[in-house]
């Protein structure tokens, strides 16, 4: 048997199977709420998104299939090249609804800032590995500089929603990283301290909006509190099983839950509408499944860096999965974070299995970086 070939068969295929499940339900899931617009646009999303899942399985197979301690190597050009294109967003990017968060090269537009955190995680998990014997003040200082930079750029875009993903990957590293958690509890107590201050003076008026309908949803019921409001009609519209796929009269298609929005930001309000409680369960368990099957990696791999960069990718899905489902359940304050592999979000589905493409890659070489 040839090496590509061992390492194929070798491959963590819970992670494959889980992974290539939710993007098929994503498709699903895209298609049905958008299938009834009459603007190519929406109704040829699905497709769209078809292409970027077959992009990105071919990028996490050529991923997989190098060792991931290449990427110590290429762990700092990474990390350079998205400062670069974080850059050139705020510089040249295509600005939508007042946020200039994406970048246009050619024919493919894609969201740097969603780069950043996956380069990060490989530049910190190699930090970290790195000088681990380093006094923790100094890893704490030398960690915040390499997240603060991308972080001060994407908050200019403005992005809330991808900056706050930083905060658990952090957390995350650190805590797995040697930090001890005297000094954890005390960033904790510190960053708590300052949610006033930041939600006072450091918000834009939209986002503290959003903030103070996410405490108060009846608040503004007709403007700012308006999707919130929807999305919890629909999902509790839903009841046990779902009203179907393709259901008619639903708030998704007559257009009480914004069709520009449904399809990334709501798509789990969708989900609850057509597939009920049931539906979210079977979603929520697949993405428990897959975080246990990366942990598990996590708890094999075959040196700290290794288990810092599926650490890394851990924490990024869970937050991604737990903002987007918390913020339509009116749980979390409302953010643009896109459903890892369900939402319609182009070239997050490439860096999301990526990431996977990394985590897979420490399952396959973990018995050669122990030897």
């Amino acid at each position: 048997m040839t090496p590509l070939l061992r390492k194929f068969f070798g491959s963590n295929w819970l992670i494959i199977g889980l992974m290539l499940g939710l993007a098929v339900f994503g498709l699903i899931a895209i298609y049905s709420c958008t299938y009834m617009r009459d603007d190519a646009n929406y109704v040829n999303m699905w497709r769209k998104q078809t292409i970027w899942v077959v992009s990105g399985l071919a990028i996490f197979l050529v991923v997989s299939f190098v060792d991931y301690r290449w990427l110590k190597w290429g762990a700092l050009p990474l990390y350079l090249a998205s400062i670069m294109f974080l850059v050139l967003t705020l510089l040249i990017g295509k600005r939508i609804d007042n946020a200039r968060c994406w970048l246009q090269i050619g024919p493919l537009t894609f969201q740097p800032a969603q780069l950043a955190i996956v380069a990060g995680i490989a530049m910190l998990a190699l930090f970290l590995s790195e000088f681990r014997k380093l006094h923790p003040m100094l890893k704490l200082a030398a960690t915040g500089v390499i997240a603060g930079g991308p972080m001060v750029l994407i908050l200019k875009q403005p992005d809330l929603g991808e900056v706050i993903v930083w905060v658990p990957v952090l957390i995350a590293l650190w805590f797995v990283g040697g930090i001890p958690l005297r000094y954890l509890i005390a960033i904790a107590l510190i960053g708590i301290a300052f949610i006033p201050l930041v939600a006072n003076f450091g918000l834009k008026d939209y986002q503290r909006a959003r903030l103070v309908a996410f405490i108060d949803p009846e608040i503004d019921p007709q403007k700012t509190s308006w999707a919130i409001n929807q999305s919890l009609i629909a999902i509790g519209s839903g009841g046990w099983a779902g009203k179907g796929f393709k259901a008619p009269n639903t708030q998704v298609e007559l257009g009480f839950l914004p069709k520009t929005t449904v399809p990334n930001d709501y798509i789990f309000s969708a989900i609850g509408e057509e597939w009920g409680f049931l539906g979210g369960v079977v979603l929520v368990s697949a993405y428990a499944a897959l975080l246990l099957a990366c942990l598990i990696v996590a708890l094999r791999a075959g040196d700290e860096f290794g288990l810092l960069i599926t650490v890394g990718v851990i924490a990024m899905i869970f937050f991604h999965v737990y903002q987007n489902i918390g913020m339509t359940i009116a749980i979390m304050p409302i953010t643009g974070v896109p459903l890892p592999l369900v939402s319609y979000s182009g070239s997050f589905v490439l860096m999301v299995m990526l990431a996977l493409g990394m985590v897979n890659s420490v399952w396959v070489h973990r018995k050669k970086a122990i030897a």
